[in-house]
């Protein structure tokens, strides 16, 4: 999508009722004219959040406050530098660890995004929830689920029992489990006594498609009305044959399958055919 198509799709998504808008990735801060882009959003009257992988967030703090961004998703899946340069394969550790500190001081809500993989990173559960025992930010544990390239492994997945286990070992008598909004797709938690919360989104054990209101519009313009389906509306071309684009929104929306695009069990589709995660948006 160029701009100018974009902003058009927007405000047409604004004019059906979307509220909410999080620009995710990829990088979202690598996008050419980022800066003019945020400032179009913040215009529309929606509630406007970022997915980011924290590098270039010290190059942002005017516009992002500007735009009035309340929450920002960073994704960090290790505290330990060396083991963070090997699963991500780029070496920004100090960066993204100091910039995720300055935005909870500059007073954004801070969300860190922590996707666990058995015997890779989650020896640190305890680690990453002791980060909000002095700090006010949100540490999501986020199952490790299927796409593209990822080298998917069922066996692979930490379960939400598995963490709130763990959790309740070390912190015995003080977890407790906080209110989670009608569309939330994480389920919550507190250690009490600390300052900030940690969430699980269980997407393979503990699915929340009861609740999810999400629409992902992809970088080449086409919706997916579910994370893991192969089925895309693509709305981009209908705009540049200047089609009305609002049938194609409503088809995607009235489409979505009541759970998961209508896999029956990660167990048995295990061969699930989908984009990888950076080309759909997290």
């Amino acid at each position: 999508m160029s701009q100018e198509e974009l902003f058009e799709i927007v405000q047409t998504f604004v004019r059906l009722g979307i509220n909410k808008i999080r620009l995710t990735g990829g990088e979202p801060l690598i996008k050419k004219n980022f800066a003019e882009i945020l400032s179009f959003l913040a215009q529309q009257n929606v509630d406007l959040n970022i997915t980011t992988n924290g590098i270039l967030l010290d190059q942002y703090w005017d516009e992002l406050e500007a735009a009035k961004i309340e929450t920002l998703n960073i994704s960090l899946d290790s505290l330990i530098e060396e083991k963070f340069n090997k699963i991500s394969r780029r070496s920004f550790y100090s960066r993204i660890y100091q910039n995720i500190f300055t935005a909870i001081e500059k007073g954004f809500k801070v969300k860190l995004n922590v996707v666990l993989i058995k015997e890779e990173n989650d020896d640190e559960i305890i680690d990453f929830i002791d980060l909000t025992r002095n700090h006010d930010l949100n540490v999501r544990f986020i199952e490790f689920m299927p796409f593209d390239g990822n080298n998917w492994d069922r066996s692979k997945t930490v379960s939400e029992k598995s963490i709130l286990e763990t959790a309740k070992e070390e912190y015995p008598n003080r977890l407790s489990n906080l209110e989670s909004g009608p569309n939330s797709t994480s389920h919550n938690y507190k250690i009490d006594g600390f300052k900030g919360t940690f969430g699980i989104i269980s997407t393979v054990t503990n699915p929340f498609c009861d609740g999810c209101n999400r629409l992902r519009l992809t970088a080449d313009g086409k919706i997916k009305n579910c994370l893991f389906s192969n089925n895309e509306t693509d709305i981009l071309s209908a705009l540049r044959s200047k089609e009305n684009i609002i049938p194609f929104i409503e088809q995607a929306v009235s489409s979505k399958k009541k759970k998961l695009a209508g896999i029956s069990s990660f167990d048995i589709d295990e061969k699930i055919k989908n984009r990888s995660m950076t080309t759909i948006g997290g």
